[in-house]
């Protein structure tokens, strides 16, 4: 986020490309360490694969704070 000019607070939407979605509830619970209510709205999907074998994919649209 910062890299783009933000902060994780300025997250407005994520997708996240998991390699098998028995893992949404560690990724839950990994993201409530990371984020605070109200959350980014989040679409998540089950992949085939990923590149170099990775369990997890995340795209994030965030609008900076002016």
């Amino acid at each position: 986020a910062q890299a783009a000019g933000g902060e994780l607070d300025d997250i407005v939407k994520l997708t996240l490309l998991l390699a098998d979605l028995a893992d949404v509830a560690k990724v839950n619970e990994i993201m409530a360490t990371y984020f605070k209510p109200p959350y980014p709205a989040r679409a998540t999907y089950q992949v085939a694969a990923l590149p170099k074998a990775a369990r997890i994919e995340i795209e994030a649209i965030l609008v900076p704070a002016k």
